[in-house]
């Protein structure tokens, strides 16, 4: 039986700002297994966002408890966080987040970098997260300036892939690109699934978000559907993109 790597349970924030407070989340309650492709589509201001930073340990609940692969995450000094964040969760950003004058080797070892692994091993753990992303072979020495969205997206991908996190938090993955080459992303997200990372994709498209195993619905700060994608439900899906 697979364990739960991701617990979330009554999490609420609120936002105060001189006498007005406005809540953001809402005793949101849910849980994600290991292995688990996750979608949590929500409109713009649904609260969906917030509730990212949160699960990404970038910022912490006004209350309710979050438990991430099983520890408190509101116990965890600031060095346990940052390490948590480095190694259990890769980030993959709609905006890419690249060095635009740095190459994409040295883009994707960059975490390796903060994580001090040694020069000689930086270069073949790079080049394997790169084939595992799909990136062009040709490519892994030109500026990220030089690429297409695509590739950067790739690249970005690669390089939330370097720690060999348990998880993969993706945030409007697709949101830059074309249908195309989002599909191609989305199908790399598939793959990195199949293999065993557990895929969580924060997005505002119901076409992005149905390309996941599970879809959680959240609108005005509240959870309000949480279903498995069905197989027919798929197969429909690729009849109208194919």
């Amino acid at each position: 039986m697979k364990k739960n790597i991701i617990e979330c349970k009554d999490i609420t924030k609120t936002y105060i700002n001189g006498d007005i407070s406005t809540t953001v989340l809402n005793k949101v309650t849910f849980s994600i297994e290991e292995g688990e492709f996750v979608a949590i589509v929500g409109p713009s201001g649904s609260g969906k966002s917030t509730l990212m930073h949160i699960v990404g340990a970038l910022d912490s609940p006004t209350s309710g408890q979050y438990r991430l692969d099983g520890s408190d995450v509101s116990r965890l000094s600031e060095d346990e966080l940052a390490e948590v964040r480095g190694t259990k969760i890769g980030f993959v950003f709609q905006s890419f987040n690249l060095l635009p004058r740095a190459t994409v080797m040295r883009n994707v070892q960059l975490p390796l970098l903060y994580a001090n692994v040694p020069v000689e091993k930086r270069d073949s753990l790079a080049l394997k997260v790169l084939e595992s992303a799909g990136m062009d072979k040709e490519r892994y020495y030109n500026r990220s300036n030089q690429l297409s969205g695509g590739q950067m997206q790739r690249v970005a991908i690669a390089r939330a892939l370097i720690n060999n996190p348990s998880i993969i938090l993706a945030d409007e993955p697709t949101g830059n690109l074309d249908q195309k080459t989002g599909r191609v992303v989305l199908e790399t997200f598939q793959k990195l699934n199949n293999e065993g990372k557990t895929v969580i994709l924060i997005t505002h498209d119901q076409y992005v978000a149905e390309h996941a195993n599970r879809i959680i619905q959240i609108r005005d700060g509240e959870i309000t559907e949480d279903a498995k994608t069905t197989r027919k439900h798929l197969r429909a899906l690729e009849g109208r993109v194919g």
